[in-house]
C-alpha cells in the first residue's frame, strides 16, 4: 500500500497549505495570536487529518478524517475571507487561494467518494 504523501489530494493540499503559509508572512505582528494563529493550524490541519486517516487503514476512520480535513479546508477559506474584509490580503490573492482551495475541495470530495465506492 503506498503512503499518503503519494495521495494527489494530500499533494495539493500540502501545497495549498504551504501558499499560505508564505502570505503569513506578510500580515501585521498583531495578527499572530488571531488570524495568524487559525490559518495556521487550520491549514495544517488539512493535511494532517487526511494523513492520519490514510494510517487509520479502516475506510469509515479514512472518511471521518477526510471530512474532518474537508472542515479544516472551509476553515482556512472563511478565515482568509476573514483577512480580506481586515484589508489584510488583496481581492487578488484571496481569489488566487480561493482557486487553491477549490482544487483541493474538489479532490477531497473525489477521495472521500473513491473511498466509499471502494467499500461498499
Amino acid at each position: 500500500m503506498d503512503g499518503f504523501e503519494d495521495l494527489e489530494v494530500w499533494k495539493k493540499c500540502r501545497q495549498f497549505r504551504v501558499e499560505v503559509s508564505t502570505l503569513l508572512k506578510d500580515f501585521p505582528d498583531d495578527e499572530k495570536y488571531r488570524l495568524i494563529d487559525q490559518l495556521k493550524r487550520a491549514s495544517r490541519s488539512v493535511t494532517a487529518n487526511i494523513a492520519e486517516g490514510h494510517g487509520r487503514f479502516h475506510y469509515l476512520d479514512n472518511l471521518k478524517f477526510c471530512r474532518n480535513a474537508r472542515g479544516s479546508l472551509n476553515e482556512v477559506l472563511d478565515h482568509l475571507i476573514c483577512a480580506f474584509d481586515e484589508t489584510i490580503i488583496s481581492n487578488d490573492q484571496l481569489n488566487h487561494l480561493r482557486g487553491k482551495y477549490v482544487e483541493c475541495f474538489k479532490l477531497l470530495n473525489g477521495y472521500i467518494a473513491y473511498l466509499k465506492k471502494k467499500n461498499e
